[in-house]
């Protein structure tokens, strides 16, 4: 018969923590803090969130910047004394000035700087630009804030119970997708003045609906998971487990979802702005600008490029974002 062997204390080492060594490429690491070294590792990403933050920045200081408010008829005096209107005055630098109107500039400006100029009314662009700034990417933030609580509350549900419910709760999508924005507008425009609250419902009625699709798909794809049936075992009730299990592992392509749709509803604002049933004057957004500098482009050309520069940069900065998140939420397997 073998005798069985006891191991002792003396066979074994104490091993001193400074001879460990962990390979840090594997070291762990939280979901999000991942996410984030990727998508700051992304050019264009950082890039776009640079832009991005310099108009929010210029949006929220710009206008208190001068003394004139986006209202205000700015009034100067001219070589002989008397007091006139600053109407379409080109961007004070002499050379532009001639540049854009063939014309030596008039007067005497005095102590006002017009960077961007003035519209054909004498007011001031630079304050005009970047509170139409302002208001267009308040209604955006609103509404996209808004639309992705209601549609991925619709979306989870819908995906979460499935059958009848998710058949009728569909069709009601497939209704509301196949209304025109327009017809929307329009509807909207017979029974509501014009002005920030008929864009924001008309953007509420439209973008949720991009949003509930991505939560369902998400939702279909993981109520089946291992943790959803212990959860619903353990007697969770379905509230718990929509918005307290599945919510937090299917909020990444939703917020992709939304950095994509928040460019989509600056344009819509600007475009329905542009064709007259958005913001309504004196108050200003991109959209009116871009309106107000098309209807002057033959004479006062310079007033358009203002908007239309901070319309594309918006654009330009939400879409690299969108991208870079997309790609840090799933990132390929050569960027790991």
């Amino acid at each position: 018969m073998e005798k069985t062997y006891t191991p002792v204390k003396e066979d074994f080492t104490l091993l001193d923590r400074q001879d460990l060594y962990t390979d840090k490429n594997f070291a762990s690491q939280s979901y999000w803090k991942g996410v984030a070294i990727h998508f700051f590792k992304n050019r264009r990403a950082v890039i776009g969130l640079v832009i991005v933050l310099l108009i929010i920045l210029f949006a929220a200081i710009g206008p208190s910047l001068n003394e004139f408010g986006y209202r205000d008829i700015v009034q100067y005096r001219n070589e002989n004394n008397k007091r006139v209107v600053a109407k379409g005055i080109s961007p004070q630098i002499p050379a532009l000035h001639k540049l854009f109107t063939g014309e030596e500039p008039e007067g005497n400006f005095g102590s006002y700087t017009f960077l961007f100029g003035t519209d054909d009314l004498g007011r001031d662009l630079w304050t005009r630009t970047w509170y139409g700034a302002r208001v267009s990417l308040l209604i955006a933030f609103v509404t996209i804030i808004i639309d992705m609580i209601i549609g991925m509350s619709y979306g989870l549900i819908s995906g979460y119970f499935g059958g009848m419910t998710d058949n009728i709760m569909q069709r009601v999508v497939e209704v509301a997708n196949s209304v025109p924005r327009l017809v929307i507008v329009s509807v909207l425009a017979i029974f509501m003045p014009k002005g920030i609250w008929l864009v924001i419902i008309a953007l509420l009625l439209t973008e949720w609906i991009g949003m509930s699709k991505i939560a369902r798909a998400e939702m279909l794809k993981t109520k089946e998971q291992e943790y959803v049936l212990a959860s619903r075992t353990l007697g969770a009730r379905n509230g718990h487990i929509i918005f307290r299990e599945i919510l937090p592992n299917t909020i990444g392509p939703i917020i992709t979802q939304v950095m994509f749709s928040i460019p989509t509803a600056i344009f819509t604002e600007a475009f329905l702005s542009f064709v007259g049933v958005g913001i309504a004057l004196p108050m200003c957004s991109v959209g009116t600008l871009i309106e107000d500098g098309f209807n002057n482009i033959t004479t006062l050309p310079y007033q358009i490029l203002p908007p239309i520069i901070v319309l594309a940069l918006l654009m330009l900065g939400f879409n690299f974002i969108g991208d870079g998140l997309r790609e840090a939420l799933a990132p390929k397997l050569e960027d790991m």
